[in-house]
């Protein structure tokens, strides 16, 4: 059963859409729906999801738009619903930012096992990145300041560098972890949700993305550095600050 979960089904099909609504309160969790990219846009303006069931073919916008934008924006968990069975149509989902991907027709207790296994997935990468025995509030590197309470990010010239959710958990491991080599599949396990380890090049992305925020020449990193063959290191020493 679900416990104070808010989920977002989002389906043009009134057939679809109402029956798995309804099938999902059965097991407890809070339900809205949506018939298109815009009603759940506004939505999502006005509440809090835990997880959104999004379909791919909608009117008007796509799903794969929707995705891309909450993935960028909000950072709420996506699982996708679509027809399309092939592994590029797979691929091009997970690379928008979705979570998982489930092919109609589906049976629906195995997208509440799948619901279930992001939403556990993402409770684990909160709470299970090592830390140190002390609570700290700020660590350091190199002029840059990570505050983990504002989840702000400070560069040397003490201007704030907006973070998107995924981008603040790899910081964070990478920092609290430096020196350390990283697979890409060990960063996944730690800073994200969902069946995305059979993708692990979705890593590169937001590794990508970072050091364009970090690096003054992200095509010459210095502080977040490529381990050929292996993953990724932090190269900076990091302090915790008062």
């Amino acid at each position: 059963m679900f416990t104070n979960t808010h989920l977002l089904v989002v389906d043009d099909h009134q057939d679809i859409r109402d029956p798995l609504a309804a099938y999902l309160r059965r097991h407890g969790a809070r339900v809205s729906t949506a018939v298109d990219a815009d009603v759940a846009r506004a939505l999502l303006l006005q509440q809090a999801f835990d997880l959104i069931v999004l379909d791919i073919m909608l009117p008007g916008e796509s799903g794969l738009s929707l995705c891309k934008h909450v993935y960028e924006e909000i950072g709420t968990p996506v699982i996708l619903l679509t027809a399309m069975a092939s592994a590029a149509n797979r691929v091009a989902g997970l690379e928008t930012g979705a979570d998982d991907y489930v092919v109609k027709p589906f049976d629906p207790s195995e997208l509440v096992a799948r619901i279930r296994t992001v939403l556990r997935r993402l409770q684990r990468a909160e709470v299970g990145i090592a830390r140190p025995t002390l609570p700290v509030k700020r660590y350091g590197f190199d002029n840059w300041t990570l505050d983990l309470e504002k989840r702000e990010l400070l560069s040397p010239a003490g201007e704030s560098i907006p973070l998107k959710t995924s981008e603040y958990r790899l910081l964070r491991v990478l920092v609290e972890n430096p020196h350390t080599v990283f697979t890409r599949d060990q960063l996944l396990d730690m800073t994200t949700e969902g069946f995305t380890h059979s993708f692990d090049r979705s890593i590169d992305t937001q590794v990508s993305r970072l050091r364009k925020k970090l690096e003054s020449d992200p095509r010459r990193p210095h502080l977040l550095k490529t381990a050929w063959g292996n993953g990724y290191f932090f190269t900076s020493d990091v302090k915790v600050l008062a």
